[in-house]
């Protein structure tokens, strides 16, 4: 691969001025791990001594099969909400496809809103700054079947390819990083919805295990 040109060497040093998307990532993942800690927290307070001694003022199967009924409610709003926020902890696989995806929606259109502040002069859009990728690729599949003439051809092609791919990398690299982020993102905000859902679980069968020891 050819060096960048003099061209894309002053747009690469501006990207790689500004603060990388990937530092917002850590506070992503540090807000999941306090919410990890307060929902082990509460779970813990489930399984306590409390419960164990509630349970000797049941009198009858039918509160006790109440009373079992509500604490497993509870503990399992205590899982869920403990396995979708640790999916934010998971790190993402972030390739180029990603970028096409339908969970990042909301970065293209942000994209599509300014491409001359996120692909500069290198592209218009996604598929323009990956369609030196591909074409580097077909090129490369025909080289080692095509005849001399045709070889110098492609391997020129090859070349330009090439330059053209060192002139977009540095804004393939920091869309990467910001698809990383906005995934992690994502999943930050999916826990947080499923974390509020299973404290109603969670809240419920609290209710039910209490109303059924408290006879």
């Amino acid at each position: 691969m050819s060096a960048p040109s003099a061209a894309g060497a002053p747009r690469a040093a501006v990207l790689d001025a500004l603060p990388s998307p990937l530092d917002s990532v850590a506070d992503s993942r540090e807000a999941a791990r306090w919410t990890l800690a307060s929902t082990g927290a509460v779970g813990a307070l489930l399984l306590g001594g409390g419960p164990l001694l509630a349970v000797g003022r049941i009198g009858d199967w039918a509160h006790a099969a109440w009373a079992g009924a509500g604490l497993f409610v509870a503990l399992l709003g205590i899982a869920w909400a403990m396995w979708q926020t640790s999916e934010v902890l998971v790190p993402p696989m972030t390739t180029p496809e990603v970028l096409t995806s339908p969970a990042l929606r909301g970065l293209r259109e942000q994209l599509d809103a300014a491409p001359g502040y996120y692909f500069g002069s290198a592209a218009t859009d996604v598929e323009g700054l990956l369609r030196h990728r591909r074409i580097a690729t077909e090129i490369s599949r025909r080289i080692p079947t095509a005849g001399t003439a045709e070889r110098a051809a492609l391997e020129r092609g090859l070349a330009t390819a090439h330059r053209n791919i060192a002139r977009t990398d540095p804004y393939l690299r920091w869309l990467l990083a910001t698809a990383h982020a906005w995934i992690v993102r994502e999943k930050l905000r999916k826990a947080r919805r499923h974390t509020f859902l299973s404290a109603v679980l969670v809240i419920a069968g609290a209710v039910v295990f209490l109303g059924a020891t408290g006879r």
